[in-house]
């Protein structure tokens, strides 16, 4: 029988049963853990303290302590290794031609696969080949990266040696106990399975869907923070912060405006008609027609208001003549006109005999009875009671204001 056991038969555990069963740390499939390094340091402060590297000389870098599981072959198991205080390793000195990449690594030694004589965890440095673009060595196995370390050509201890500041390439990878919530810094690596948790470098928690790794309420229907504002939602209806200040809503496939509006368009260029009908092109605007479309909100109710500086101004020959200006609004939802010119509707501006100084007038309405979601247009349409008078339209404006 395949199926391995600790602790069970008095006689004949080995220490492949022990590492298949032993040390459930974070998973990569139902049999195999994650090689990683345990989190934690010892002021608190860091997420990941063990095996950090500093440069100690030219040539001769410093890995500090830590605990570390290693994981074989699917029928090897686990290694877990500590190492209780710090170690140094050496470098060799660079080529004379070209940098290279050297990798850093815990690794771990078992003869029973190796075909060798060792049984023991070291850490090693495996160099890599210097060239005009270097590349990382393969992985030897049963090894966990710790650090890529760039040696420049001429590196050596009475040339400068390794500029530790710049040569450093963290590669460490934290893992935790089965069901933990993962530190992470750096490579953000697929989930173990849904319902895996990683505290993000942006401090943000984020959960494994299947897929993808999306953002974590800060609380049941919390807002997520503008720092993480570049993450997916996690349900429909979800809201965030953007850094402007306003709200989006997760709409299942992308974020939009938790509120839009108001929907707002002008000109502050001037035109008139002669036309004692609607129409909703000026004589001397170049910007013709003046609309404005909005989406409805749930409230199927929306604030309408639109006006204009108006101005009367009689042909020339023609005086005494009574007359007004009229702006109204058509709405239409496609090709179906949804609400139609109406004078009671429009704002007016009028005159009794003599030409008249311009008015600002405007109107503002309720609309009701909107089909949510959907796209309605409000176009502007202007018109003169007299076809002798000019009726001209300056700075006007038309804004929609959802109510939510």
């Amino acid at each position: 029988m395949n199926l391995r056991s600790s602790w069970v038969a008095e006689t004949g555990q080995t220490r492949e049963d022990t590492r298949l069963t032993q040390t459930p740390t974070t998973m990569i499939n139902p049999v195999q853990v994650r090689s990683g390094i345990l989190p934690g340091s010892y002021n608190g402060q860091w997420k990941v303290s063990g095996f950090w590297m500093t440069g100690a000389s030219a040539m001769t870098a410093t890995v500090s302590e830590g605990r570390a599981v290693i994981q074989g072959d699917i029928s090897q198991g686990v290694y877990p290794v500590t190492l209780p205080a710090a170690e140094q390793v050496t470098f060799a000195a660079g080529s004379a031609t070209y940098g290279r990449l050297d990798l850093v690594v815990l690794r771990v030694y078992d003869k029973l696969y190796d075909g060798g004589t060792r049984n023991e965890a070291v850490i090693e440095v495996i160099q890599g080949v210097p060239e005009a673009a270097p590349k990382l060595p393969a992985v030897p196995p049963r090894s966990l990266p710790l650090y890529q370390v760039l040696v420049p050509a001429n590196a050596s201890a009475g040339n400068g040696g390794i500029p530790w500041a710049t040569s450093l390439t963290d590669l460490r990878t934290p893992v935790v106990a089965a069901g933990g919530i993962i530190p992470v810094e750096g490579q953000i690596l697929p989930g173990p399975h849904p319902g895996a948790y990683i505290d993000s470098p942006n401090n943000q928690l984020q959960r494994w869907d299947g897929g993808k790794w999306v953002a974590y309420p800060e609380a049941l229907g919390g807002i997520v923070p503008n720092s993480a504002s570049t993450l997916q939602g996690s349900y429909v209806g979800q809201y965030r912060a953007v850094s402007d200040g306003t709200l989006q809503r997760w709409s299942g496939s992308a974020w939009a405006p938790a509120y839009p509006g108001p929907y707002f368009n002008d000109s502050i260029d001037a035109g008139y008609t002669l036309s004692t009908t609607y129409v909703n092109t000026l004589i001397e605007r170049a910007e013709n027609p003046m609309a404005v479309t909005f989406v409805a909100p749930s409230s199927r109710q929306a604030i309408l208001t639109f006006g204009s500086r108006m101005e009367l101004s009689l042909n020339s020959g023609t005086t005494g003549i009574a007359s007004s200006a009229y702006m109204c609004v058509r709405i239409t939802q496609g090709s179906t006109v949804v609400r139609d010119l109406d004078d009671e509707l429009a704002a007016m501006a009028s005159k009794s005999s003599s030409p008249t100084a311009a008015v600002s007038a405007s109107t503002t309405q309720r609309l009701y009875n909107l089909t949510p979601g959907q796209t309605y247009t409000v176009t502007s349409y202007y018109r003169t009671s007299d076809a002798n008078v000019r009726a001209w339209f300056d700075n006007s404006f038309i804004q929609v204001t959802p109510q939510y």
